[in-house]
């Protein structure tokens, strides 16, 4: 797999705190080996028949890479396992992703509501995936290219919370100076931009910009998100208060909800931030 030019890996690094996830590859590395072993092949020749290094055939096996879905439906045809080696893709798949996005994304996937103040960047649940790769590949110190892709992946993957039905109910704030940054260039700040425009039109969704003229308001502490669940209850995490952990806890929840609800009615309308992004779209 090439990616911005370079060869990546045909696996993911396994999270060592992902016990759950550690246990799944652990466990498939080792039907991977012991069929390996029962037909007699080697790993440098079995590495040779999937087409891919014996070190990695070595990773995968010892529970320290995680299988690309094509490695495990490779090595089904070469050991002749009648789908039963492709058919662990249903596990790995869903530890292919870093614990703390799974665990977000499962919270997001059962939210009614979903209110979330980004300050600093464009949130996750509305990058395209150019925008993702360019923000993902500026962390310092940087991510392999591999590790890029990965989290790129696993960000797009929340994303699916557009398409349930019934569909929740979902607000964001976003601040204006990341909006005018080109992020990935031109053409990727353009489609970013116009892919806001997109989500924004969307029945359930409700999109605001925080002007620059905004001299201060309830959000410069950093990111708040608030989900709400069909019992009742809500968890919320801030970035400024409460060590920026999740928190269940009333008390906390109404203080998230007071600065959300602040925010939400000093941004500019629904109406006036889509104008405000189609200007901005018409300037690139």
């Amino acid at each position: 797999m090439s990616v911005d030019g370079e060869v990546a890996e045909p696996g993911w690094e396994v999270d060592p705190d992902d016990d759950w996830g550690v246990a799944v590859i652990a466990t498939v590395g080792r039907q991977l080996r012991l069929r390996r072993e029962a037909v007699g092949m080697r790993a440098a020749e079995f590495g040779v028949a999937v087409g891919y290094g014996e070190d990695m055939v070595y990773k995968i096996e010892g529970g320290k890479r995680i299988p690309r879905q094509e490695y495990l439906n490779r090595a089904d045809e070469v050991l002749s396992a009648g789908g039963l080696i492709s058919a662990t893709w249903e596990d790995v798949k869903r530890v292919r992703y870093p614990k703390k996005v799974r665990e977000l994304a499962k919270l997001e996937g059962h939210a009614v509501e979903i209110g979330v103040y980004e300050c600093n960047i464009i949130a996750g649940l509305l990058q395209t995936p150019e925008h993702a790769r360019a923000v993902i590949a500026a962390a310092q110190p940087p991510y392999s290219p591999d590790d890029v892709e990965r989290m790129v992946t696993a960000r797009l993957a929340r994303q699916s919370v557009f398409e349930r039905d019934p569909a929740p109910s979902i607000h964001f704030v976003l601040e204006e100076a990341p909006l005018r940054r080109p992020i990935g260039g031109t053409m990727v700040w353009r489609r970013q931009l116009e892919h806001l425009l997109e989500v924004g039109r969307l029945h359930n969704v409700t999109l605001q910009v925080m002007p620059l003229n905004s001299e201060i308001h309830s959000g410069l502490d950093g990111r708040i998100e608030v989900l709400k669940f069909p019992d009742g209850t809500a968890v919320g995490r801030s970035d400024g208060a409460f060590n920026g952990r999740a928190t269940s806890d009333p008390k906390q929840l109404r203080i998230l909800e007071l600065r959300y609800g602040t925010i939400r009615a000093q941004a500019l309308s629904p109406r006036e931030s889509l104008a405000l992004i189609e200007q901005l779209l018409g300037e690139t």
